[in-house]
């Protein structure tokens, strides 16, 4: 599938997405939204793929928020619209059954944090920034910011930043757990790859129940959330990587998992 506002390409097992808008700092418009809802589609039924990389063109900007000029002129019922379209994209970003890491390479603002927050995790440059700067405008982050974000750094923290719309550096972003590793613009993209790589090595099954469990039991009752764990973990043992790995471990070699989901 071809697309015009975002770049696709595979390496392996690895694919890496990028926003390709560097001229408008790769904001959001509802084009793009819905090529990111394709492009994950596509990826979903690639049985090839096993990690993403999501990053954005340029080196300036990961996200620099929502286009403005095409928000601008929306009634009502577009804008609510408008919202949905992102919602929907980051669900299906945070149901995929493969790890998607989040390379923020510049400013991740508005809608850039919330696609990053629907994201496993973040990689980011020691020059990124973060934000919700949507109270600014007179609105508020309508693509998760204020459901995602209090549920990763803590309501307090979630309500300073969409509450006064500041936007803060990438040093109290890792401080807040927001960011997860920091490195220089050259080292960024490498540091990710190698990440995704050892990711991709695991087995496909475990994979992607670390990936559920940890979303889907993080709101759960402890004992409820237990009792999946052990569900998922007994199910574990009717895929080949189990016997690979424990077979693996007892030989004393590395193990090669090839075991489908």
């Amino acid at each position: 599938m071809s697309y015009e506002t975002i770049l696709y390409a595979k390496d392996g097992a690895i694919a890496t997405v990028t926003i390709n808008r560097p001229k408008a700092l790769n904001a959001l418009n509802p084009q793009v939204v819905a090529e990111l809802g394709q492009v994950f589609a596509e990826i979903a039924a690639d049985a090839e793929v096993k990690v993403v990389l999501l990053t954005g063109a340029g080196d300036k900007a990961f996200v620099a928020g929502a286009d403005i000029v095409s928000m601008s002129v929306m009634d009502p019922v577009q804008a609510r619209n408008f919202s949905r379209q992102l919602q929907e994209v980051t669900c299906a970003m945070e149901s995929l059954a493969k790890p998607i890491i989040a390379v923020v390479n510049g400013f991740a603002l508005g809608g850039g944090t919330e696609i990053a927050l629907a994201c496993d995790f973040i990689y980011a440059s020691d020059v990124s920034k973060f934000g919700q700067p949507e109270i600014n405008l007179g609105v508020i982050p309508g693509a998760g910011g204020t459901q995602r974000l209090s549920r990763l750094v803590g309501k307090n923290w979630a309500k300073e930043l969409c509450l006064t719309g500041d936007i803060i550096d990438v040093a109290l972003a890792k401080e807040i757990g927001l960011v997860n590793r920091v490195f220089t613009p050259e080292e960024l993209m490498p540091a990710a790859l190698k990440t995704a790589k050892k990711i991709a090595s695991k087995g496909r099954v475990s994979t992607r129940a670390c990936k559920e469990l940890i979303n889907f039991g993080f709101d759960l009752p402890l004992d409820h959330a237990l009792r999946l764990e052990a569900e998922a973990f007994g199910l574990c043992f009717a895929s080949p990587d189990q016997k690979e790995g424990m077979g693996a471990f007892i030989e004393k070699r590395k193990a090669e998992f090839k075991g489908s989901l």
